[in-house]
């Protein structure tokens, strides 16, 4: 079932897959985020209650999903490079990683800037906020963790180990506003059968989504290319590689 995947912990095997796989993300994400994110700022009509402050859906909501979407990919990485002893896996694991972070600084960041005109305050100790920056201080702690072995293999063994367990706290994240009584609104565009959101707001928030993940895949491979690269200087295929880049440049 998984033997298609074998071919991929060669180095060189991810880093074709990586170069194939790179222009259709970066596309997506560039098309998808200009339409989503015009569409829902400009034209989608204001929200009844919130008015025009509702639109930081628009960014919060993909930067939210995406974090978790992130960090369990991470850790799927994780577990492959543990079960399997694949260094491309803890190479991936890590390329991830920051952007993951990033995406969860973004997500507090707008919901601490759409809380204040709806709670009256920047923050509160409400249980989707605080999980959520629990996931952050998770991916600092893989990165950290990582960074603090000499030997990538054994960093990647510590680090994976850290990213597996802390999986456990994004369905605390997801479900927190249904466990708990949170100040969070509930969920919004999960509900598939009747979504709590008009489709003319509907649609362009789906469409950012898809940028903001296919953005997410782009950021990702171009860092896993360069961990490749980074960590294969030695090998014969990554000479042929430079060698044939600075053919290409100096013909330009």
């Amino acid at each position: 079932m998984w033997k298609w995947l074998h071919p991929y912990a060669k180095p060189e095997r991810a880093y074709q897959l990586c170069h194939t796989l790179l222009p259709w993300f970066a596309t997506v994400a560039v098309v998808s985020l200009i339409i989503g994110t015009v569409w829902g700022l400009v034209f989608a009509p204001a929200d009844y209650q919130q008015g025009d402050s509702f639109r930081i859906i628009y960014i919060h909501v993909p930067s939210a999903i995406l974090s978790m979407g992130a960090y369990v990919a991470m850790a799927i990485a994780a577990a492959v490079g543990m079960i399997w002893q694949w260094r491309t896996a803890y190479m991936t694991m890590i390329a991830i990683a920051p952007v993951g972070a990033v995406m969860t600084f973004i997500a507090l960041f707008t919901g601490a800037a759409w809380g204040k005109p709806m709670w009256g305050a920047w923050w509160v100790w409400d249980a989707r906020l605080t999980s959520e920056l629990i996931l952050l201080f998770l991916y600092l702690g893989v990165m950290a963790l990582y960074a603090a072995f000499d030997d990538k293999l054994q960093a990647g063994k510590a680090a994976g180990v850290m990213a597996v367990v802390g999986v456990v706290n994004v369905p605390i994240i997801h479900y927190s506003v249904e466990w708990w009584n949170t100040l969070h609104q509930g969920a919004t565009i999960s509900k598939f059968g009747k979504p709590s959101i008009a489709p003319e707001m509907l649609w362009p928030l789906l469409i950012n989504l898809l940028g903001f993940a296919a953005f997410v895949g782009a950021i990702s491979l171009m860092r896993l290319r360069n961990e490749i690269v980074q960590r294969e200087l030695h090998r014969p295929w990554v000479a042929d590689l430079v060698a044939n880049s600075n053919a290409r440049a100096e013909k330009e």
